[in-house]
């Protein structure tokens, strides 16, 4: 039997509210610090699902003023490594490999982004190294799906 990640057994020891989501996201952003730029609060956090939010600051403006391109990037692989970290037990380690990203509308709100596994993968059997894609869509706050991205990772046995 494998266990998770210290990443996730933090998550699943802190209440399930915003306080201890507070508390985790701020612990994520100081051990990850470019992720601090966009303000993430992970909001769920499970194997195979992650959803993080970022508020629209004007820290994460373009030109438009609307979410930046590269912002809402930083917001899916925030999405993805969290899901990654509850999702890969701790016999396994996981990196990213590729990103492709389609920009579906302008981002002028604060964004929502779910990054979510259809199925588990049998790590047991992966053993020399495989692909996991990890597909993120990230919403305004009209649910409107504005981004979405598949970060590809590597995942080998430890």
């Amino acid at each position: 039997m494998t266990t998770s990640s210290p990443t996730y057994r933090g998550w699943q020891r802190l209440p399930d509210n915003s306080v201890g989501h507070a508390l985790f996201s701020l612990a994520m952003s100081v051990r990850v610090p470019y992720f601090a730029s966009i303000l993430p609060r992970v909001t769920k956090l499970e194997p195979g699902l992650c959803e993080v939010r970022a508020p629209k600051w004007w820290g994460v403006h373009n030109h438009l003023g609307t979410f930046h391109a590269i912002a809402a990037c930083n917001l899916a692989e925030v999405a993805m490594g969290m899901l990654s970290e509850a999702t890969v037990p701790d016999t396994h380690r996981w990196i990213p490999k590729s990103m492709s990203v389609e920009y579906l509308a302008k981002a002028e709100t604060s964004l929502r982004a779910v990054a979510q596994l259809d199925a588990l993968p049998d790590f047991d059997a992966i053993t020399t190294g495989a692909e996991l894609v990890v597909p993120i869509s990230i919403f305004d706050r009209a649910g409107k799906e504005v981004v979405h991205a598949q970060i590809t990772t590597w995942v080998t046995k430890k």
